[in-house]
């Protein structure tokens, strides 16, 4: 939302703003514009908390404004990137703010390109996320995000190092046999994990049982089976998120000029 300063509905302080100077009434103009600006931003970060679930702070944190300045009576309260590891909050946000399809994430088109995640498909964390993979916004970690596209050797040219070798992914699984060698029972052990890839109903494998997705074993002979990444049909998503209409609603207009007659009479001193 753009705010500027229209300089309208100040007969009630003419008086007030006649003892000012050019300079300090602009002044009081401008912290009029940003206390109208942080109460905008606050609106939206409390509509963000209301329509998503478990919002993260860094898309919460996003919602940002350069303040006003006498010699620049406006600013806009709005989404913003300011660079650096994280992805840019408004390609986050578009889906929601525009509905229609959601754009493939890195990790989805990693795992498309070589040929496991399906055409048409994208990913989801399941309803009971894989212990130690989903931070506590219901997102899947960074590490546990980087170790499952390198252990299927899934990272493009540039990142071909971190891509897991034959050794790292048995060092990973890391069996022993338990039991009695004479009495013919040794029992394989998967001390560690294994991660494999299941179709489902789609190709109709020998894990046809198990959902689409990627699955970890683990336990005697990899007993304990528990999915970590659906494959989900690509689906259409409604319009959830209006930021204009949430500044809108913020009643802008009326808190600037709420916000303008209190900054001029402070700066008259009355």
């Amino acid at each position: 939302m753009k705010i500027s300063m229209e300089f309208t509905g100040l007969d009630k302080v003419q008086k007030q703003l006649a003892k000012l100077s050019g300079p300090e009434a602009k002044a009081a103009y401008a912290k009029a514009i940003n206390d109208t600006a942080f109460e905008v931003r606050r609106k939206m970060q409390a509509e963000m908390s209301a329509v998503f679930d478990r919002p993260t702070p860094y898309i919460l944190r996003s919602v940002q404004f350069k303040s006003a300045t006498p010699d620049l009576l406006e600013t806009n309260v709005q989404p913003t990137y300011y660079g650096g590891k994280g992805v840019d909050p408004q390609k986050i946000l578009a889906t929601e703010a525009e509905g229609g399809s959601r754009k493939d994430k890195r990790s989805e088109a990693a795992l498309r390109r070589v040929g496991i995640l399906p055409g048409g498909y994208q990913t989801a964390i399941p309803s009971d996320p894989y212990p130690g993979s989903a931070d506590a916004f219901g997102n899947l970690k960074g590490g546990f995000l980087v170790q499952l596209i390198a252990y299927f050797q899934a990272f493009g040219e540039q990142g071909f190092k971190a891509n897991a070798t034959e050794k790292t992914i048995k060092k990973l699984q890391n069996k022993q046999g338990i039991g009695s060698i004479a009495a013919k029972k040794v029992y394989q052990t998967t001390l560690g994990v294994r991660y494999f890839v299941s179709y489902g109903k789609l190709r109709g494998n020998r894990s046809s049982h198990l959902e689409p997705g990627i699955w970890a074993s683990k336990g005697t002979h990899g007993a304990d089976v528990r999915p970590v990444l659906l494959f989900v049909k690509a689906g259409r998503y409604k319009v959830r998120l209006d930021l204009k209409s949430v500044a809108q609603k913020a009643g802008g207009t009326d808190y600037l000029a709420t916000r303008l007659r209190y900054r001029i009479r402070q700066a008259a001193g009355e």
